[in-house]
């Protein structure tokens, strides 16, 4: 019989239950901020899809991924891409063409007003994500969940 004001011995935890509980903490995490970041004002002239897209191309060089690529690089999954791209070339915020180096290839590219607009709601997304993310956690705390983060999504490579 324990005293009241004991603790029961620790249970040992295996890998996998660790590992679960981790991912559904991670899970649940990202679920809950992304339905917060998806329901702030700052996504009036494009979806946090469409966004999603035209800030992957501003990360790379020359602005531009083969759409196979730009496909493996976006946050959220997106089986209709070609789609979504195509409504993006129409209201001008990229452009497409065919890979010179594989012509079965497409090039997408970050247009003037595409990068113009990516900046635009850019700023005031990450102004939501200062909203959302940054009052749960400490600077170091922040630090340390992009370093985990990060080694996460290698360690899948």
């Amino acid at each position: 019989m324990s005293l009241p004001d004991e603790q029961p011995p620790e249970v040992p935890v295996s890998t996998t239950e660790l590992a679960t509980d981790a991912w559904e903490a991670l899970f649940r995490a990202q679920v809950s901020v992304l339905r917060r970041l998806s329901a702030d004002d700052v996504w009036d002239q494009v979806s946090m899809r469409e966004y999603d897209v035209l800030f992957t191309l501003s990360l790379t060089p020359s602005s531009s991924l083969r759409l196979h690529d730009l496909n493996r690089e976006i946050l959220l999954s997106q089986p209709s891409l070609s789609r979504l791209v195509e409504r993006l070339e129409g209201e001008g915020l990229v452009s497409r063409s065919v890979d010179p180096q594989d012509r079965r290839g497409t090039i997408v590219q970050l247009t003037e007003a595409g990068a113009a607009l990516q900046k635009s709601v850019g700023r005031r997304h990450a102004a939501s994500i200062r909203r959302h993310v940054g009052p749960a956690l400490d600077a170091d705390e922040l630090r340390m969940l992009a370093e985990l983060c990060t080694r996460l999504r290698l360690a899948q490579s």
